[in-house]
Parts: C-alpha cells; sequence; structure tokens
C-alpha cells in the first residue's frame, strides 16, 4: 500500500474496534498510515496494513505512555504527533504527563483534574440540572455504606462501577460491565463480590429505565480548543452486545437528528469549556417522555466510526482543529447511515421493531451502511480469518446471552 507523507503522523493507543475506526478516518481523510501502541499482543489492529502496531506492557501507564510519546517525537522531529487515547485508561495516562511532551507532541485533551472531575456523578448531574438534561435517579455506594446502603428507589437496579479502570484489574464470579439487578438483596451480595475481590473505589445504582435497545441513543460531539462545540452527531441504538462484558457496548447504530436535544448538550459542553470529543450514553424514558443520560466520555465512544460512516470523519477534526488551526463550522448532523458491527442476519433477528427493520433495508440498499472493520484494502488472509471468526461468532453470543441484561 502506499501512504501519504503529511506533516503530522497519528499515534494512537489501544487495540479494540474504537483504535481501529480513528486509524481509518485518519486513513480514508489523509492516506497516511497509523501508529498504534497497545498492552494486548492481539487484537482488532493484529496484521493491519493501515496500522503499524506495537505491543508495549503497561502502556496505559503515565511513565510508559510518556516514553512512548517522547521517543516517538523525537525520532519523528519534522513532524506533528497527535497522540490520541481510544480508551479511558490512555487518555488518563496521555493527560498525566501534560507539560512533559516533546516540543512537537500534539495532546488534544484537557487537565487530568477536569477530565476525572467528570467520572464524578454528582458533580455531572449538578451540571445536568443546570441545562435541563434529565437522569435516572441515582445513589452512590462508598466503602463506607457498602454493607447497607439506603437505596431511596425500588427495583429493579443498574449497578456499575465508578472506576472503571480499577474495576476491571479485579475479578471475581459472575463479574459483568454493568449488572442489573431484581432485588435488594442481589444487590448486597454483587457490591459483597466486588468489594471482596479488591475494589476500592464508589459503585454507583440507578434506577432501571424500562425500554429494550432501540430506546438506547448516543451522542458524539467535537469542541474545539477554543471550547466551542463544532460538530454533534446522534445516534439511534438499535442493538447491543449482550454478553456479560460487552453489556452497553453498540452493535448497531443509524444516526437521526434531534436538534433540541443536542442544543441541551452543546450549552452543557460549552458552559464548562470542554475540549476534544466528548460521548454521551442517553435512554428514552416513555414513562414520562424525557431522554436521560448516563454518564459523559471524555473521549470518542467505541462506536465513533458511525460519525465518520455518516460522512463526518473524525480524524479530520482533531487535524484542523490542532495542526491547520482551522476555525470550523457548527454541524449538527443530519445525513441517515447505518453503523453494524454484528452480521446482518443477527441485526435482523435481535431487533424486535419491524419499523427499524424496514429502515435498515432502505439504507443496506442505499450502499448508506458501514462495518468499520472491513475496509477493501485491509483484507490480508490472517487478519480476515481472525475477523471471520469473530464475526460469526456474534450469532453464537446473542443465542447463548440473550436476556444477560
Amino acid at each position: 500500500m502506499n501512504f501519504k507523507e503529511m506533516e503530522f503522523i497519528p499515534l494512537l493507543f489501544g487495540n479494540d474496534i474504537n483504535v481501529y475506526s480513528v486509524a481509518r478516518a485518519f486513513y480514508e481523510e489523509y492516506g497516511v498510515k497509523s501508529y498504534v501502541y497497545g498492552k494486548s499482543e492481539k487484537g482488532t489492529c493484529y496484521k493491519s496494513k493501515i496500522i503499524d502496531y506495537s505491543f508495549v506492557k503497561g502502556a496505559d501507564t503515565k511513565e510508559v505512555i510518556l516514553g512512548v510519546i517522547n521517543n516517538f517525537a523525537k525520532a519523528h522531529s519534522d513532524k506533528k504527533i497527535l497522540a490520541i487515547g481510544c480508551g479511558d485508561n490512555y487518555v488518563a495516562a496521555i493527560s498525566k504527563n501534560k507539560g512533559n511532551y516533546e516540543p512537537n507532541v500534539i495532546m488534544p485533551y484537557m487537565d487530568i483534574e477536569v477530565l476525572e472531575g467528570l467520572q464524578d456523578k454528582e458533580r455531572f448531574y449538578e451540571l445536568c440540572d443546570k441545562h435541563g438534561i434529565k437522569y435516572p435517579k441515582t445513589f452512590v455506594v462508598t466503602s463506607e455504606n457498602k454493607d447497607k446502603p439506603e437505596i431511596p428507589f425500588k427495583a429493579p437496579f443498574i449497578l456499575k462501577p465508578a472506576n472503571q479502570i480499577m474495576y476491571y484489574k479485579c475479578h471475581f464470579e459472575g463479574q459483568k460491565k454493568v449488572f442489573r439487578l431484581n432485588s435488594y438483596e442481589e444487590l448486597l451480595e454483587t457490591l459483597d463480590k466486588t468489594y471482596s475481590a479488591g475494589y476500592t473505589d464508589n459503585m454507583i445504582v440507578q434506577e432501571f429505565i424500562p425500554g429494550d435497545d432501540t430506546y438506547m441513543r448516543v451522542l458524539t460531539s467535537y469542541s474545539d480548543k477554543n471550547g466551542k462545540v463544532k460538530l454533534m452527531v446522534l445516534g439511534h441504538v438499535l442493538l447491543e452486545e449482550h454478553t456479560p462484558y460487552g453489556i452497553g457496548n453498540h452493535a448497531v447504530i443509524i444516526t437521526e437528528k434531534d436538534e433540541a436535544l443536542m442544543n441541551k448538550f452543546k450549552a452543557f459542553l460549552e458552559d464548562i469549556e470542554f475540549k476534544g470529543f466528548s460521548n454521551f450514553d442517553i435512554k428514552y424514558d416513555e414513562r414520562d417522555g424525557e431522554f436521560k443520560a448516563f454518564e459523559i466520555n471524555t473521549r470518542q465512544g467505541r462506536s465513533n466510526f458511525y460519525v465518520t460512516g455518516a460522512g463526518y470523519n473524525v480524524a479530520s477534526y482533531f487535524v484542523n482543529d490542532f495542526v491547520y488551526d482551522k476555525e470550523m463550522p457548527l454541524t449538527m448532523a443530519d445525513n441517515e447511515s447505518l453503523w453494524m458491527v454484528v452480521p446482518k442476519g443477527v441485526a435482523f433477528k435481535y431487533i424486535a421493531p419491524q419499523k427499524y427493520k424496514n429502515k435498515m433495508k432502505q439504507l443496506i440498499k442505499a450502499k448508506k451502511y458501514v462495518n468499520p472493520l472491513f475496509l477493501k484494502c485491509d483484507r490480508g488472509l490472517e487478519r480476515m480469518l481472525r475477523l471471520y471468526k469473530t464475526h460469526f461468532g456474534h450469532y453464537v453470543k446473542y443465542k447463548n446471552n440473550t436476556g444477560v441484561h
């Protein structure tokens, strides 16, 4: 493959669908190869032709990532180096080293104190109140009240860690990314397992909002270095993964526009002068007709190629803002597009409402759909064998995990 020489090099961190999607965006927009470092030896980026991948133990730690970035920057001193994290742990590690990078390194993130502050649910919900953004009833469990938390709402409960980085370093039987618990007794049992496994930070308990996967929305936004929102792309989630560690991961998304909803989050982001990509998980509550926000992710999401696939290339926002210092207009996306990371057969079988299946058929027929992992020029034999094994494995995963919510 032939790659273009540009004045910048994408230096990405991770090894999942998020990082591959960003690398693909850079390739499609600029024809460049991305250099990727991750803590897994094999994964989505393995044997990719558009990626130069390196396994580095501890690549998501502050000390290791600083060395990787600065060594790379010194070796390419004539280029601007865009250091982009594709996971919370990588973003945190990059941000923690602000002020210690080589002069040619571009770190498109806010200070770590601000990023970590937004993970504080109480602070986040205070900001939501200020801007008229609804959210589920929430209770914070701490190591002090974990044995008998006084939850002010009834089961079923949603339980998830406040600190995902710490949570995934702990291991226990029945561990999930997110739990749906049908009784107070189940809640106590799960909390006991979590804290007994070595987890010490807070756990978040929320009311369960009724509705299947099609009630979910994902909102991806880009705020420039001056804190002004320049892009908002709303995705209507039609299907999520149903495995214990995949709950909440999007599997099928159709883009749509809801300007009133977008404007609420625009005001939120500009009020806190947020910079970079942000990602909100939202659910429609049919009980009161309101959209409820769960949390903010201070990065582009795992499903970020739904944005690029709809015609709003995520890489171009990093480059136009930080490399070319280009003023960008505000875009509230209205292009319809279908994003899928599961086989069509899985999507059509497990998405319940027929109206969405009809829309999917229309977009597929119009060739307005994409699976970010299957790029025509990136189809080496070993890579494709691994991809197909994972891709068609979704049939088994959904069959075995239906109802895991």
